[in-house]
């Protein structure tokens, strides 16, 4: 069955979907874990940086991180200690300027950046030979990961894949965070995106970088200034369209989760799919409340282990 009920059901002021986002980034952190960080160049010249757990394993798990994220973002930190509980080895991808120094190129990452995923799982493939990989994406991870296992179709060497809280049609993203409460949300990524974009442009003049100046207020605004025409589309219409992961589902072909909540604060349920929509191999499992990355419960990180939990079962499920 392609949609499922979740089974994940908070109580109390946890029912609160801004308390789920807000409290799970900066309350309910998890324990710390030690990882190893290496640079790697890439192809067009540019490099990527990744931090992997040190344990030896045949089940390799390929993290992308969301928005302005990293390795000590507390959704990473919480699933490598899960990951590691289920006998798996993970691997965090940094997006191009995500790891603390700005990348080379005037190039950076996006929301359907499924190229540099696309090299990344063939280089986690030839480096661990013999191991299964399968990779999961928060948020923007999720967005871009899911565009890739459509474009990739029957080809993908994943063996499965679990997107947390893509946001599926951006469009309807970008807007609603420009409404009411959610405006807090947008000026704080937009900050950090600010900051990264600066710091690469005062780094690197020679690239020729547009100021991201304080009136690219909106997400509308910045990724029509910027994140398009850096990345090659013809605008912010040209860039929604085609990088919206929704359009992909269909095209799936291998054991695949979406975790959405209804109440995520950073989109609407008009991004839901149908079930309709989804491939074969795909189930969206919805959850009522949860926010946004958040889905605490009983004082837990629940999602934590629930991500950890659906890998395992996708290697039982393999064998």
């Amino acid at each position: 069955m392609p949609i499922i009920k979740s089974q994940f059901a908070p109580t109390g002021l946890l029912i609160n979907p801004h308390l789920q986002t807000v409290l799970a980034s900066k309350i309910f952190k998890p324990v710390s874990v030690s990882t190893v960080r290496e640079r790697i160049d890439t192809p067009d010249g540019d490099f990527i940086d990744i931090n992997y757990t040190p344990n030896s394993s045949n089940d390799i798990v390929a993290l992308f991180h969301g928005l302005a994220g990293g390795v000590d973002s507390p959704y990473i930190q919480g699933v490598l200690a899960e990951f590691a509980a289920q006998g798996f080895k993970a691997v965090v991808m940094h997006w191009r300027g995500c790891s603390g120094e700005p990348n080379r190129l005037a190039r950076a990452y996006h929301s359907g950046a499924s190229d540099d995923i696309d090299w990344f799982i063939r280089y986690l493939r030839t480096r661990f030979e013999g191991t299964n990989v399968y990779a999961a994406g928060y948020s923007l991870g999720g967005n871009a990961l899911l565009k890739y296992l459509g474009e990739a179709g029957n080809d993908c060497p994943l063996k499965g894949a679990m997107a947390i809280s893509p946001p599926l049609v951006l469009a309807e993203g970008a807007n609603q965070l420009d409404t009411g409460f959610a405006k807090i949300y947008q000026r704080h990524l937009l900050n950090l995106m600010r900051q990264q974009h600066e710091s690469k442009r005062l780094r690197y003049p020679m690239l020729n970088l547009v100021e991201a100046h304080t009136g690219l207020n909106t997400f509308w605004k910045f990724d029509d200034a910027i994140t398009a025409p850096i990345h090659g589309f013809t605008g912010v219409d040209d860039y929604y369209d085609r990088c919206s992961a929704r359009q992909y589902l269909s095209s799936i072909s291998m054991p695949t989760r979406i975790l959405s909540a209804r109440d995520d604060p950073f989109f609407t349920e008009a991004i839901l799919p149908k079930a309709s929509e989804l491939s074969a191999s795909t189930t969206l499992e919805i959850a009522e409340n949860g926010g946004h990355v958040g889905f605490l419960q009983n004082g837990k990180r629940w999602l934590d282990q629930h991500v950890a939990q659906v890998f395992a079962d996708f290697r039982r499920d393999a064998s």
